[in-house]
């Protein structure tokens, strides 16, 4: 466990140096597409600016679009006792605790660092799991923070969000900028295959990483608990109850326990987390 979490913070930089070097491959050949050499200099400024921005915002930005409060142990002795427990079991330092007025049963981790931490829990969770079974939910949560999986994921999906948005950026130059003759026809062309390319790219980078940190947190919960049993029989209850929460926001999907997204979106048909049964049947061969 602890060779992952360093495996974790060497991903962080690996991703963050070839995302940076995809950035400005991308850019460049904008650029030369459009004629304007310039434009590199400025989408590599924005581009390390909104990343930077991204990873030391993250968490407050995540934890504001979702509408979530910070609670005090008067608050809900429950979870708050329950978040302690396991912070002390791991060593770790105590996260921010709060609550997301939601009926839905999810809850979710934020923050680059243990010492800059906050797990969430929905009211529908807290009022639809036992004992053991928060403590699971919880268990996992922590096993993000303790992993570090909230700062490979900030930096991953922040990097994406900026190819995101390059490539909307070349397809309204394209429709409203008219022809121009600067244009450099083969970049041209290969811009055009790069914009197209760029969400399918996004969508599996989401898969590859947040789908293994489930795993993971899941097995880092269950080994925190001694009793896998307890997380297993929560996401039961969300498969049965439900996950999707009524605030819908594809940017931080991946936070959450389960897929709190509804409806037939490309976001949820490409799911960045795992099937629950799969999920539960992991849990469930497991091997203390």
């Amino acid at each position: 466990m602890y060779e992952q979490i360093s495996s974790n913070k060497r991903r962080t930089v690996i991703l963050l140096v070839a995302f940076l070097a995809l950035l400005w491959a991308f850019a460049y050949v904008i650029s030369q597409a459009t004629g304007d050499r310039g434009l590199l200099f400025f989408i590599g400024l924005f581009s390390i600016g909104y990343a930077i921005f991204s990873y030391f915002a993250g968490a407050r930005i995540a934890l504001a679009v979702n509408g979530a409060k910070e609670i005090q142990r008067k608050d809900d002795p429950r979870l708050w006792r329950t978040v302690e427990n396991i912070s002390i079991t791991e060593g770790m330092p105590m996260p921010k605790v709060y609550i997301m007025d939601d009926p839905a049963l999810n809850a979710f981790a934020t923050g680059r660092k243990p010492e800059k931490s906050a797990v969430c829990a929905t009211t529908g969770l807290l009022k639809a799991l036992d004992d053991n079974e928060l403590e699971g939910v919880m268990a996992h949560e922590l096993g993000h923070i303790k992993n570090y999986d909230m700062r490979v994921n900030t930096i991953a999906f922040a990097l994406v969000g900026i190819i995101s948005m390059i490539a909307d950026f070349f397809w309204r130059i394209t429709i409203f900028g008219g022809r121009n003759g600067n244009r450099n026809q083969i970049f041209y062309a290969l811009a055009i295959v790069a914009v197209i390319l760029a969400p399918i790219a996004a969508i599996l980078l989401q898969l590859a990483i947040s789908r293994r940190r489930e795993y993971l947190a899941d097995a880092t919960g269950a080994l925190t608990t001694r009793y896998p049993e307890g997380l297993a029989s929560a996401l039961e209850k969300i498969g049965k109850f439900g996950s999707k929460t009524r605030v819908q926001n594809t940017a931080t999907a991946h936070m959450f326990f389960a897929n709190p997204l509804r409806g037939k979106t490309l976001a949820s048909i490409f799911s960045t987390h795992p099937p629950v049964e799969a999920r539960i049947k992991a849990l469930r061969e497991m091997k203390l």
